[in-house]
C-alpha cells in the first residue's frame, strides 16, 4: 500500500476559490457569465442540479400529464431517482451497452412506449454521452430529452455545450464540479416558450428559505477554506477511511442521500462568489483537459485498463478519470491499496440503481446486467491540480501490480 499522506488529494477536480472571490459586494450575474462563456441561451439558476432535474420534470409533466414515466441510465447518481419520486413519477433504470455508461440502444427502445415523459442520457464523468440515440427513441414516442450534464459544465458536442442537443439540459455547482458555489444548478432550454414554462414552474414551486441559505453560506466558506489538500484531510479523508473501516462503501462515496430533495432560491453571496470564480473556470476546464490528456496516455500503457476519452467531434471536461478493469477482482484489489491512500482514487456510484437498499419502492427491481458490471469493474481517479507526477505514478504503477 503507498505510505500514509499528511495531505489528501480530492476525488474530482474542483475550481480552489480564492479570497477576492468571497468579498460581500455585488457582482455580476452567476447565470448570465457562464451562459456567455457556454454559448448558450439564457440559463436559469436554481439551488442544486437535482432541484434543477425536479423542475424540469415538473414543467414537461404539466405539458404531457398522462405521460408518467422516466427512462434513466441503470448506473447514475441515486439523486436522480430521487429527483423523479419526488416529481411523482415512475422510474424505468435502462440497462447500459456493455462496458460503456451509456444506455443500450436495444434497451433503451423496450424501455421507451406511450407513457414515457422524458429520456434523461447522462453525460457521466465529463465524457460526451450519445445523445442523439436518446433522441432517437424518445422522439419514436413523443417524448422528451433531459439531458443530465451535472457533472460536465464546460463539455463540448460538436462545438456546441452539451444540454442543448435534447430539449432541457441542466448542470451542478455542487462541490468538487469545477465551478461551484456548495450546491447549485443551472438549466436549460433552446426553446423560449420552454424556458418560460422552466421559469414559471419555478416560481410555483420554490420558496424563499432563508434557513437553507444560511447554511449553505457556511458550507461555502468550509469548502472555500478546506478544498486545499491540508484541509481535505479533515474535511473528506478521515470521514472516508473510517466509512470504509466500517465497511460501509455507500457511505465512503457519498451515495447515502436524503429522500427529500432541498428547494430554495441562492442568495446574491453565493452568486456573486460564483461569478467571480467563473472568470477562471476556461482556463482551469483547459489546463485539466492538458493533465488529463498526459494522465490517459500513462494509463494506456498498463495493459487490461480501459480509460473513457473523448470520441471525434466531442470535447469532456475532466473532473475525474473514469476507469474500467478487467474484473471485479482486480478492481477491488486495487481499491483496497488506493481508495483510503489520501491520492483521489475512488468510486463513481456505488451500485446499479436497483440495488441501493434505501432505494427500494422507488426503483423498480430490473435485470441490468450491464449495470450491474460497469459498477462492479468501475474507478475513478481525480484530476486534482494538486496531483504530482510522482502521485499518478505511485497510482499507476498500483493499478499495474494488481493487475498482475
Amino acid at each position: 500500500m503507498p505510505p500514509p499522506r499528511r495531505q489528501e488529494l480530492p476525488p474530482t477536480a474542483g475550481l480552489p476559490l480564492r479570497p477576492g472571490d468571497l468579498w460581500p459586494a455585488p457582482g455580476p450575474s452567476l447565470a448570465r457569465v457562464v451562459a456567455a462563456q457556454l454559448g448558450t441561451p439564457p440559463l436559469q439558476l436554481e439551488c442544486s442540479g437535482t432541484a434543477s432535474l425536479l423542475i424540469a420534470l415538473r414543467a414537461l409533466h404539466e405539458l404531457e400529464p398522462r405521460r408518467h414515466r422516466v427512462v434513466v441510465p441503470g448506473f447514475t447518481c441515486p439523486l436522480v431517482a430521487i429527483a423523479v419520486h419526488q416529481a411523482g413519477l415512475e422510474l424505468t433504470p435502462c440497462d447500459l451497452r456493455p462496458g460503456h455508461f451509456d444506455m443500450d440502444p436495444a434497451a433503451l427502445r423496450r424501455c421507451c412506449d406511450e407513457q414515457t415523459l422524458a429520456v434523461v442520457p447522462t453525460h457521466l464523468a465529463g465524457r460526451v454521452a450519445d445523445v442523439d440515440d436518446a433522441l432517437a427513441a424518445a422522439r419514436d414516442v413523443g417524448a422528451y430529452v433531459i439531458e443530465d450534464a451535472a457533472q460536465a459544465l464546460g463539455a463540448r458536442r460538436g462545438g456546441d455545450s452539451v444540454g442543448l442537443a435534447g430539449d432541457i439540459g441542466f448542470f451542478s455547482l455542487a462541490a468538487g464540479k469545477g465551478l461551484s458555489t456548495y450546491e447549485g444548478g443551472l438549466l436549460l432550454a433552446r426553446d423560449p416558450a420552454l424556458r418560460e414554462l422552466l421559469a414559471r414552474t419555478a416560481s410555483c414551486m420554490v420558496p424563499r428559505r432563508p434557513g437553507w441559505e444560511w447554511r449553505r453560506s457556511i458550507e461555502l466558506l468550509g469548502y472555500a477554506a478546506l478544498y486545499r489538500p491540508r484541509g481535505l484531510r479533515l474535511a473528506y479523508g478521515d470521514p472516508l477511511r473510517r466509512s470504509l473501516r466500517r465497511g460501509d462503501p455507500v457511505a465512503a462515496v457519498g451515495d447515502d442521500f436524503p429522500m427529500a430533495i432541498p428547494l430554495h432560491r441562492m442568495g446574491r453571496w453565493r452568486q456573486s462568489v460564483g461569478a467571480r470564480a467563473a472568470a477562471r473556470l476556461p482556463a482551469f476546464i483547459e489546463q485539466s483537459r492538458a493533465h488529463a490528456q498526459r494522465c490517459v496516455a500513462r494509463l494506456r500503457r498498463v495493459a487490461g485498463i480501459e480509460v473513457f476519452d473523448d470520441s471525434p467531434g466531442q470535447q469532456g471536461t475532466w473532473p475525474f478519470l473514469l476507469l474500467l478493469l478487467p474484473d471485479q477482482a482486480r478492481r477491488d484489489a486495487a481499491l483496497a491499496q488506493l481508495w483510503g491512500a489520501g491520492l483521489g482514487v475512488s468510486r463513481l456510484f456505488i451500485h446499479a440503481l436497483p440495488d441501493y437498499a434505501y432505494l427500494a419502492g422507488v426503483v423498480p427491481p430490473r435485470e441490468l446486467p450491464h449495470a450491474r458490471d460497469f459498477a462492479a469493474r468501475s474507478l475513478s481517479i481525480g484530476n486534482s491540480p494538486w496531483m504530482t507526477d510522482g502521485d499518478f505514478e505511485t497510482i499507476c504503477r498500483t493499478l499495474q501490480a494488481c493487475l498482475g
